[in-house]
C-alpha cells in the first residue's frame, strides 16, 4: 500500500482545515497510520501459522482460524484508513475546480475583471457543504468499524486459550493465539483513537455550524443598523429640508387703517 500518496494527499489538505482538522489529521498520522505500518503489521504478520490448535485433525486448524477470525484485523484497518482518509481528497478537488474556474474567468474578462471567489480555499458557499459531509462521512466510516470489529470478535478482548467445536474437529480442541496480550493493547489503543477522531469531527462540524450562525447573525444585524442609519439620514434630510423651505417663505406684510375724521 502506497502509504506516502495518502500522505501527500492529506498534507495538501490540512491547509484547508481548521485548528479541529490539523489535530485530526496529526491523530491519523502519529497515532493511526505510523503505528498501523511500524508496529501492527509486525504484531500480527503470519496469523494463522502463529495459530496453534492441539489436534492433528486435517483441516480443523484451518475452520477454527476462519471461525474466530473471519477478517485480518490489519485489513480492517487498512481499509478503515482508507475509507476515512479518502473523503479529505473531495475537498481538495473541490478547490481545484475553483481554481480553473477562476483561471478561465480571468483569461475570459481580463486580470483586472471581478473575481468570482475572494480565496478558493475559504469555506463558503458549496466548499463548505463539501468540507462538512465529508466530516459526517468520516464519522460515520469509524463508527462503522469500530462497531464491526466489536461485532466480528464479539468484543476487543484476546483470550489466551480458545475453545473450538467446528467441524471437522473430532472433538473440543483447544487452540492459542499468539502475542494475545500485545495484540489485545494494539487493538484497544486503535479503537481509542478511531473515537478521538470521531469526536474531534464532531467538535468541528459544531465549530463550522456556531461559526457560520455567528457569520449570518453579523451580517444581519450589520444590514439592520446600516438600513436604521439610512432611514434616520433620510428623515434628518427631510426635516431639514422643510425648515429652509418654511424660512424662505416671508410672512406678508401688516396693513394700517387710517381712521379718517
Amino acid at each position: 500500500m502506497n502509504w506516502a500518496f495518502l500522505q501527500g494527499l492529506l498534507s495538501g489538505v490540512n491547509k484547508y482545515s481548521t485548528a479541529f482538522g490539523r489535530v485530526w489529521l496529526s491523530i491519523v498520522f502519529l497515532f493511526r497510520v505510523m503505528v498501523f505500518v511500524v508496529a501492527a503489521e509486525k504484531v500480527w504478520g503470519d496469523e494463522q501459522k502463529d495459530f496453534k490448535c492441539n489436534t492433528a485433525q486435517p483441516g480443523c486448524h484451518n475452520v477454527c482460524y476462519d471461525h474466530f477470525f473471519p477478517v485480518s484485523h490489519v485489513r480492517l484497518w487498512a481499509l478503515q484508513l482508507i475509507f476515512v482518509t479518502c473523503p479529505s481528497f473531495l475537498v481538495v478537488m473541490h478547490v481545484a475546480y475553483r481554481e480553473d474556474r477562476e483561471r478561465k474567468h480571468r483569461l475570459k474578462y481580463g486580470e483586472n475583471c471581478h473575481r468570482l471567489y475572494q480565496n478558493t480555499g475559504k469555506k463558503r458557499g458549496g466548499l463548505w457543504w463539501t468540507y462538512v459531509l465529508t466530516l459526517i462521512f468520516k464519522i460515520a466510516v469509524d463508527a462503522t468499524f469500530v462497531y464491526l470489529l466489536y461485532h466480528i470478535y464479539e468484543g476487543y478482548d484476546f483470550p489466551s486459550l480458545i475453545k473450538c467445536e467446528q467441524d471437522p474437529c473430532p472433538n473440543k480442541v483447544d487452540c492459542f493465539i499468539a502475542r494475545p496480550t500485545e495484540k489485545r493493547i494494539f487493538t484497544i489503543f486503535m479503537v481509542v483513537t478511531s473515537l478521538a477522531c470521531i469526536l474531534l469531527s464532531i467538535f468541528e462540524i459544531v465549530y463550522l455550524i456556531g461559526k457560520r450562525c455567528h457569520e449570518c447573525c453579523v451580517t444581519v444585524h450589520r444590514s439592520s443598523h446600516v438600513m436604521n442609519n439610512t432611514i434616520r439620514s433620510a428623515s434628518n434630510l427631510t426635516e431639514s429640508s422643510t425648515l429652509k423651505l418654511k424660512s424662505t417663505i416671508e410672512p406678508p406684510a401688516p396693513s394700517y387703517i387710517v381712521p379718517v375724521s
